[in-house]
């Protein structure tokens, strides 16, 4: 599994225990960080998605919002609204191609969240692309992922 994958696995985690104990940022990673075993090697991009998407909360779950019809941000499964908030932050704010940032998301929530979440979150993810105008071929190199 790559370097990214894990890191993207660890910030979600991480958003989800932001999203229930409603600590500062920078608490819940250290603690997260002093409590599980995580290797160095992941450990800049998962603060540097946990920063990015606590930083932009408020415009991403906009942006979130906008696209999922028929659903709330408040409303949605923790998981689902992490990974499509990260993924959000990815396709805005990081140099990420968005086939890559798309299908580590859909892969997160599969593994993480319900038996729909991935399609969900494909869904959602789809619109957003599209409307930020970051649709692009799949990766031809999976360290891209």
């Amino acid at each position: 599994m790559g370097t990214r994958r894990r890191s993207r696995e660890a910030a979600l985690q991480l958003l989800f225990q932001l999203d229930v104990t409603h600590q500062s940022a920078e608490e819940s990673i250290g603690e997260f960080l002093n409590n599980f075993d995580i290797p160095e090697e992941f450990r800049p991009f998962t603060v540097d998605l946990v920063m990015g998407v606590f930083r932009n909360r408020a415009e991403l779950d906009g942006i979130i919002q906008k696209h999922s019809q028929h659903w709330r941000v408040v409303r949605m499964s923790g998981v689902d609204r992490n990974t499509l908030r990260m993924a959000v932050y990815e396709l805005m704010y990081l140099d990420v191609p968005s086939r890559a940032v798309i299908n580590e998301a859909i892969e997160l929530g599969k593994k993480f969240g319900t038996e729909e979440s991935g399609a969900f979150v494909n869904g959602v993810l789809d619109a957003i692309a599209q409307s930020l105008g970051k649709v692009d071929k799949a990766p031809s190199d999976p360290e891209e992922l």
